[in-house]
């Protein structure tokens, strides 16, 4: 899944070194085409594709909660027999 990432990244990484190493290029224009061709896009790529299971770990996590809500105290609460009635002493 991320091979075609890695691959993008070379590629890019090899456009920089050409650039920096160029008579005409420079240094800063190896890291804008580093940062503008490579860096930026694989993120913004990475961040979509994860997309799918972070909803489903959001929808795994809202179940999780919603079955400890249904149960009767959660294991959250003392019962009501360890808890003395008020007004009334032992």
């Amino acid at each position: 899944m991320y091979i075609i990432p890695i691959a993008w990244l070379y590629v890019v990484v090899m456009m920089s070194v050409a650039e920096a190493t160029n008579a005409n290029g420079t240094l800063l224009g190896a890291i804008i085409t580093l940062v503008l061709y490579g860096l930026f896009p694989v993120a913004l790529i990475l961040y979509f594709m994860g997309a799918p299971a972070r909803k489903r770990a959001i929808r795994a996590r809202e179940a999780a909660e919603l079955r400890a809500s249904l149960q009767p105290d959660a294991g959250r609460l003392a019962s009501a027999d360890a808890v003395a009635p008020v007004g009334k002493e032992p």
